[in-house]
């Protein structure tokens, strides 16, 4: 049996808010279905270099990331350009963007 799974807005409300209670600067640039949504992951050095994610399950069900461009920091335009293709194909996506100049980000899972 599937383990319950918290609706994707209520996730991501608790995950900004653990940003801010850590000074982290996390925004909700998009957003998407309330439940059973996916999250893109923005994370912006402010150096105009983005490393991009997408929320996804492995084998068991556990939840992590998936990282575009091999995990590469890229160009932010480029990171953009991908956001807005991956949006017109599911216009249910969720798009955080943290600001983290060492790159961390406090969401929980690994990155596969």
């Amino acid at each position: 049996m599937d383990e319950p799974r918290l609706a994707t807005a209520i996730w991501v409300q608790a995950h900004i808010r653990q940003c801010i209670t850590q000074n982290i600067p996390a925004y909700v640039l998009r957003k998407g279905a309330e439940a059973g949504a996916t999250v893109l992951l923005k994370i912006n050095r402010l150096d105009r270099h983005c490393r991009l994610m997408s929320q996804a399950r492995d084998m068991d069900g556990v939840l992590g990331w998936l990282a575009a461009f091999d995990g590469d920091w890229t160009e932010e335009e480029k990171v953009d350009s991908y956001i807005e293709r991956a949006v017109q194909r599911d216009p249910d996506l969720w798009v955080i963007e943290v600001e983290s100049r060492s790159g961390e980000h406090p969401f929980p899972g690994k990155v596969f």
